[in-house]
């Protein structure tokens, strides 16, 4: 095989084949991105599963799909460690019970979620003479999805755990609120709390 046809290694995991479905039912196309800055790092790959691929790897984290980054971010709990392929059934289950209530690509609304719970501004501790200050400071963009991502798994864990509510019903209820931007989800609640406090510190 000549070098040119090799596959490069550090290409996002499934590549860019949109005709590939995720869970063999959700098309990857056409997809709407309401913030540019953000765009770069939501992937969107039909691979939901690439066994640490790029676990090693600085900034590798954003070239893996945003839907197997969301699963991985569910699994950090105490009750859930490890659990990948629960998880994945869970949000492959979750992503149905989307589709019936909102008619909507569920890839588009974990998307618009990710994008609507990500805080613009945070605050930092500056010292001055022992004295500690809070400073508002802009969000770098990958930052911006991790905290979203922290935010809607929260939210999750929060709903379901020692709860009647399903972790199916928790995960779709979490996302479509985040994405309806509706502050009494979580996650959107949790970006305009940090955003509030930013404010205050400017």
């Amino acid at each position: 095989m000549a070098a040119e046809d090799q596959p490069d290694p550090d290409a996002p995991a499934g590549g860019a084949d949109v005709s590939a479905k995720l869970f063999g039912t959700w098309e990857l196309g056409d997809l709407e991105y309401a913030d540019p800055s953000t765009e770069r790092y939501i992937t969107v790959t039909p691979v939901a599963h690439t066994a640490g691929r790029h676990a090693g790897k600085q900034f590798k984290k954003s070239q893996i799909s945003i839907v197997e980054r969301f699963i991985n971010r569910l699994m950090q709990t105490e009750e859930n460690t490890g659990k990948k392929q629960k998880t994945l059934n869970y949000v492959r289950d979750a992503f149905d019970i989307i589709h019936e209530r909102t008619e909507e690509s569920p890839i588009q609304v974990l998307v618009t979620a990710v994008e609507n719970a990500a805080p613009r501004e945070e605050t930092v501790r500056l010292k001055y003479g022992g004295i500690s200050v809070p400073k508002a400071v802009d969000v770098a963009p990958q930052r911006r999805v991790d905290q979203s991502l922290k935010f809607l798994a929260e939210g999750v864990y929060n709903d379901s755990f020692k709860t009647t509510t399903d972790i199916e019903e928790a995960i779709a209820n979490q996302l479509i609120g985040a994405a309806n931007y509706d502050v009494q989800t979580y996650a959107v609640s949790q970006k305009e709390e940090k955003e509030r406090v930013a404010a205050a510190a400017r």
